[in-house]
């Protein structure tokens, strides 16, 4: 059984740092590209950073030089970094696992990120 266990969200001011954290079980983790996405309300999910297993990172432009996405295949487990939070960061966040070429094919169950003053 798949498993990716999201946490790490919070509510933060503006300007403020969270570090999410997703650990997986049930797949083997370095055959998978890991990323983060998000889904703020009335939107559409999309895609926030994400991490090959060699390393090779992917940022959308919202979020560059802010926010910063690390992987630890020993322990299975995936990270974001986010610094200098803003209220437009603010939406679900969820942790996806997905081969080369394909969308995600697991989730995690979303941590909740909000940004307010």
């Amino acid at each position: 059984q798949v498993t990716l266990v999201d946490s790490g969200g919070g509510l933060v001011q503006p300007g403020g740092s969270l570090r999410l954290s997703c650990a997986a079980s049930g797949i083997i983790f370095r055959l998978y590209i890991m990323g983060w996405y998000r889904q703020a309300p009335g939107k559409q999910r999309e895609l926030v950073a994400d991490i090959t297993s060699g390393g090779s990172t992917n940022y959308a432009d919202s979020v560059k030089g802010r926010f910063a996405i690390s992987r630890d295949n020993a322990k299975n487990s995936v990270y974001l970094q986010m610094n200098s939070l803003e209220p437009d960061d603010t939406a679900v966040y969820y942790c996806g696992a997905r081969r080369l070429g394909a969308p995600p094919a697991y989730w995690g169950q979303g941590t909740q990120v909000t940004v307010s003053s």
